[in-house]
């Protein structure tokens, strides 16, 4: 059993081997036929390639050909095409050619003309340049006789006149000269005559409705103020023991307190107005009060310092409001405020700026100028007063910088800087600031002058007139707005009066600073006397 079992054992693993031999032959024999069926396959397909390219290089051989043959035949076209432009071209060259030449044989034919032509004007030239020379060689020989018989005719002149030539000529442009001096003042004078009678009529009218609408309130203020007291026993509680009181408030206001035999009244003295208006106020609440040392003395002045500094701001505010001016820097407002506290020849400043500023914007509307310009320049043109006391310089110059402190315009700084002649005014706004300034200031009742500069400026106006000669007397009348010049009539025709009279007055304009205008009168008188007897 065993051994049989061995046996067929041996049987299948034959078989096995024998299959596996059997397949592996197989695929042998599979792969050689495959490797020869593939080569086949590819030398069929070179074949049929190589027939292929065969084909495609005999259609390309015969496109190329026939793309030639087209070729050819459009270049042939476009050769013919150029051949009969350029034979056409050539055509009409030669024809523009012949036409050119034909007009220069017919411009040539015209130069030949011409030249005939100038050939005979140079020959009429020169007969005429021949019988010129001749006229002048005829007017020179008659030149020198006529000079000769001009020198025997002024010294038969100068031998019966007994004058020579430039005695003469002196005595007739002395002669000359004083009737054209006459005459130029006739006429000056007419003309003159004519434009003030016209300007004197508008200028009124403008003035006259500018002061109409500008009624302001003047109030000539001093340099000293008035406290009233209700009984004289109030005169020993404002002095204090010792004195203490007073000098506290002297000390604290800085100004002086005048006590004397004045019944029920203390005078307050000092040069700065707001100094005196603080220790004013001041004083009426210390006795309102009652409680008079020196210690609510320091307090009540400092608290009336504080509100004084509140109503100046508040003039400067209203100041612009009454004016229609805004924009304006709030430190120049304060500074303008103080003006209310200032005067000039009695004037209060602040009024005399608002004045100044109502009537140049009024001028300037009438006269189709810068109204908003001409009016901040009115109101500032006095700002240097406020601070003159403390800074030094002229009140023009210290506004001057004030004002370019605070960056107001060019316009409104000229404004300032003219209206006292400092510089020369070159805008219309300026003359206006200028003319309302001196209208404000010249009017009556408007500022005060001292005693002694009135009278000096009467003695320089009368002393100007006495310059000129012929001058026999001068007066001064009319508060110096007019001066009455009496002329020798021996030496001052009534013609030389005319010439007087604007020479003295051109001569003040020039020499003396004054207000408003003078008048000058001259005036020409004869008298003769005789008795009878």
């Amino acid at each position: 059993m065993y051994i049989s079992n061995i046996a067929l054992l041996g049987v299948a693993t034959v078989s096995i081997v024998l299959a596996l031999v059997i397949g592996i032959i197989a695929l042998v024999a599979g792969g050689a036929v495959g490797f020869i069926l593939k080569n086949i396959l590819q030398a069929n397909k070179i074949k049929t390639a190589k027939l292929t390219a065969a084909k495609i290089l005999e259609d390309a051989y015969a496109q190329a050909k026939n793309a030639k043959k087209e070729q050819i035949q459009h270049t042939t076209d476009e050769i013919n095409l150029l051949k009969s432009a350029f034979e056409q071209e050539n055509k009409e060259r030669r024809e523009q050619a012949q036409r050119s030449e034909d007009r220069l044989i017919q411009k040539e034919q015209n130069l030949d003309k011409k030249e005939q032509v100038l050939e005979k004007k140079i020959e009429e030239l020169d007969s005429t340049k021949s019988y010129l020379r001749e006229k002048e060689d005829s007017l020179s020989k008659k030149q020198a006789q006529l000079e000769t018989t001009h020198i025997q005719i002024v010294k038969k002149l100068e031998e019966i006149s007994g004058f020579s030539k430039e005695k003469a000529k002196e005595e007739l442009v002395s002669l000359f000269t004083e009737d054209a001096k006459i005459d130029a003042a006739k006429i000056a004078k007419n003309i003159e005559d004519n434009a003030r009678a016209d300007a004197d009529k508008k200028a009124r009218n403008i003035i006259t409705l500018a002061i109409q609408k500008c009624a302001a309130d003047h109030t000539a203020e001093v340099t000293v103020s008035v406290v009233p007291l209700p009984n004289e026993e109030m005169k020993g509680r404002i002095i204090g023991r010792e004195g203490r009181n007073i000098r506290a408030l002297e000390t604290a206001t800085g100004v002086d307190l005048i006590i004397d035999d004045t019944p029920e009244a203390i005078t307050l003295s000092g040069f700065d107005p707001m100094r005196r208006e603080i220790a004013r106020i001041a004083l009426e609440k210390l006795i309102l009060d009652g409680r008079i040392h020196p210690a609510r003395i320091e307090e009540l002045v400092a608290k009336v310092r504080k509100d004084v500094e509140q109503t100046i701001k508040e003039a400067g505010e209203n100041a612009c409001f009454d004016c229609d001016i805004h924009n304006m820097h709030p430190e120049l407002i304060k500074v303008l405020g103080r003006l209310k506290y200032r005067t000039s020849y009695g004037q209060n400043v602040l009024n005399h700026s608002l004045e100044v500023s109502y009537l140049a914007g009024l001028l300037a509307a009438e006269v189709g100028a810068n109204q908003k310009i001409a009016a901040r320049g009115g109101l500032l043109h006095d700002i240097g007063k406020a601070v003159d006391h403390e800074v030094e310089g002229t009140h023009v110059s210290i506004g001057v910088d004030l004002a370019k402190k605070y960056k107001e315009t060019d316009a409104v700084v000229h404004c300032i800087a003219a209206h006292h002649n400092d510089i020369e005014p070159l805008t219309i706004e300026a003359v206006l600031v200028q003319a309302a300034d001196a209208i404000s200031s010249s009017r009556p009742g408007a500022r005060r002058e001292s005693l002694e500069n009135y009278i000096k400026r009467l003695e320089n106006l009368e002393n100007i007139a006495n310059s000129f000669e012929g001058i026999e007397k001068t007066y001064a009348i009319q508060a110096g707005r007019e001066i009455r010049v009496m002329v020798k009539p021996n030496e001052i025709s009534d013609d030389k009066a005319i010439v007087l009279a604007r020479d003295i007055a051109k001569k003040i304009e020039n020499e003396l600073d004054y207000p408003g205008q003078i008048k000058v009168h001259v005036i020409r008188e004869s008298r003769f006397t005789d008795v009878a007897k």
